[in-house]
């Protein structure tokens, strides 16, 4: 499994352990919640709802029991998805990982999203983990920039001095989350079991949700699923 399928049904088993949904709104929520899938190919999320069906870590079921008795309309009844019992220990099971997945750039912004359900400790060895990596990647861009910046042109210099401001200012973020954790202080207007409609935007990362954001206009309307 490539990591990018990973982080889609992680997020797909953490969505569903909020509500069951049909495919429209699980699209519209990966969308809207969780910034890192704004790009994601549509394509993909029904071969992974079918793996985790396979899986026997989802379940499907009709979505409307007028539509299904109703043959004459011409439309098949949407498709629900439930998690399972199986569903909900595997999605526990990675919520408590903390190793270098859980906080590389492709992967961090969807664990964040579901910090409301993480338990704190597993959350500081995340964010911690997070702010090592990015304080390594600093140190990196200033010893780069210190080589070369007499051979580097205005414009590639003034680059390289945003994308340095841009990592130094995530791990300023880190720091303030990780003293709020120390401190046993949640995040102001998080929600109980409700972590991916948290506002995020105070950080850095840049692939975390905006309040607002809406799906792509040319979303497919789903009527099967």
């Amino acid at each position: 499994m490539s990591r990018r399928s990973g982080i889609l049904e992680f997020a797909v088993l953490g969505l569903l352990r909020e509500s069951p949904m049909h495919g429209y709104e699980l699209r519209k929520r990966l969308n809207t919640s969780l910034g890192v899938f704004r790009a994601f190919s549509y394509g993909t999320l029904y071969p992974c709802l079918k793996t985790l069906v396979a899986n026997g870590w989802l379940i499907e079921e009709p979505g409307n029991t007028a539509e299904a008795t109703a043959p004459l309309t011409g439309r098949r009844a949407k498709i629900v998805y439930r998690l399972t019992a199986e569903g909900k220990e595997h999605f526990e099971q990675l919520l408590a990982q903390t190793g270098p997945d859980a906080y590389e750039d492709e992967t961090f912004a969807a664990r964040f999203a579901f910090f409301g359900q993480t338990s704190r400790d597993v959350r500081m060895r995340v964010l911690e983990g997070r702010r090592s990596r990015l304080e390594e990647r600093l140190e990196k861009m200033r010893a780069s920039l210190a080589r070369t910046r007499e051979r580097l042109d205005d414009y590639t210099l003034e680059l390289q001095r945003h994308g340095m401001e841009s990592v130094e200012r995530e791990v300023r973020w880190l720091n303030e989350l990780i003293e709020s954790e120390r401190a046993g202080r949640d995040l102001r207007g998080s929600e109980s079991g409700g972590s991916a409609r948290q506002d995020t935007t105070s950080g850095a990362t840049g692939d975390l949700p905006r309040p607002g954001d809406e799906p792509r206009p040319d979303t497919p309307d789903d009527t099967a699923t």
